[in-house]
């Protein structure tokens, strides 16, 4: 599975996309899921110039990294939210990557209820007819108030179409699920397209997301029903710290580092 490792871009959040580039790079990451939300971790932007576009392309191209999927968390329960997914879409095209990643709510302090799921799946329609006509996979992920398990996010997924797929954010599950991922990931792995990998540490609702290795997650156990289901996708890592966040770039890149040396270790 070590070759379906990916950085996150949004770990280099409040850096710039070429401080991402070159720090996971140097960790040993050849893969890259770039973050694309606006007002947080833009790293790249649906309204960015054919110029700035061009210049990441070349940005990736000359560290050798290669975009897995667009992290492009848009409320969907806002017409806003449906336009910039749409024209999220065209980022995957753009950078030739076949997951367009996201939420159902707000990236942060997500307080939508859902109450009626048939509003949902009707504001997804357009979304999942552009994705099928340019060959993409939408990944709901494991997040917010509404669907912060896998289990929920499959009955979803099965009420829709095959181009919407489950991205499973692995501590996610537990600050806003208040469940441990083993069972539930094994619940829902046969959905699952894409992998946020994060460890976690404190109490359930306590946002600290250190690096990979340094939280409390049982990764070999994690691991276990993604072998057993030949899981093919992308195994993005995300490191998301404290609220504090960390004290410069030096502590990022050293935590990408050592988050590759040990799951180099665990699946080497």
């Amino acid at each position: 599975m070590l070759q379906q490792l990916a950085i996150n871009s949004n770990t280099y959040h409040g850096y710039s996309l070429e401080d991402a580039v070159k720090g996971a790079s140097e960790a040993g990451f050849t893969q890259i899921e770039l973050a694309a939300v606006k007002d947080h971790t833009g790293h790249v932007l649906p309204e960015m110039s054919s110029k700035q576009l061009s210049e990441i392309k070349e940005l990736l191209r000359s560290y050798g990294m290669k975009c897995v999927g667009i992290g492009a968390h848009s409320n969907v329960m806002r017409e806003d939210g449906i336009a910039n997914l749409l024209k999220s879409i065209d980022l995957a095209v753009e950078f030739d990557c076949k997951y367009v990643i996201t939420a159902t709510g707000d990236a942060h302090n997500d307080a939508d209820v859902i109450e009626d799921e048939a509003v949902l799946v009707k504001n997804l329609e357009p979304i999942i007819e552009k994705c099928e006509k340019l060959n993409k996979v939408l990944v709901l992920e494991t997040h917010g108030n509404n669907f912060a398990t896998g289990t929920s996010l499959k009955k979803l997924a099965q009420s829709l179409n095959d181009r919407v797929k489950i991205n499973y954010d692995t501590a996610n599950v537990i600050f806003y699920g208040n469940i441990l991922p083993y069972e539930d990931l094994e619940a829902s792995v046969d959905y699952v397209e894409f992998i946020h990998l994060k460890d976690k540490l404190g109490a359930y609702n306590e946002w600290n997301f250190p690096a990979i290795g340094d939280g409390e997650l049982d990764f070999s156990k994690l691991f276990k029903p993604l072998t057993n289901a030949n899981y093919k996708g992308p195994i993005s890592v995300e490191i998301e710290f404290t609220p504090a966040g960390p004290a410069n770039l030096d502590e990022v890149n050293e935590a990408v580092k050592r988050s590759f040396n040990y799951l180099t270790r665990l699946l080497g």
